[in-house]
């Protein structure tokens, strides 16, 4: 099990930047796929990003087509810790923020979530 929390969120001016951090504790780290998702209010919960497990640095990357070329995902095994990168915000970007866990084992897929970050897009 793994358990996940966010930091990083707050308000911010558009075309400005902030990196949100997820902090994982409790099982292995590096065997977990790590993603960050979003939901807006009245909106469903969206993909920003995704990033595979592993212990190297060749880790596939997968990016939201609204956040793409804006964004970067990037973890530190050796901090337990993904990060979110987040450039030339807009206020469409206005969401709470999510950091997800998964891993599968045989056929069983276990997911974690974070209890999420608010990050406010307005000038």
């Amino acid at each position: 099990q793994v358990q996940l929390v966010e930091s990083g969120g707050g308000l911010v001016q558009p075309g400005g930047s902030l990196r949100l951090s997820c902090a994982a504790s409790g099982s292995i780290f590096s065997r977990y796929a790590m993603g960050w998702y979003r939901q807006a209010p009245g909106k469903e919960r969206e993909l920003v990003a995704t990033i595979t497990n592993g212990d190297d640095t060749n880790y596939d990357t997968n990016y939201g087509d609204s956040v793409k070329g804006r964004f970067t995902i990037s973890r530190d095994n050796a901090k337990k810790t993904v990060y979110l990168q987040m450039n030339s915000l807009k206020p469409e970007d206005t969401a709470i923020y999510y950091c997800r866990a998964t891993r599968t084992i045989a056929t069983v897929t276990y997911v974690y979530w974070g209890q999420g970050t608010q990050v406010t897009v307005s000038s």
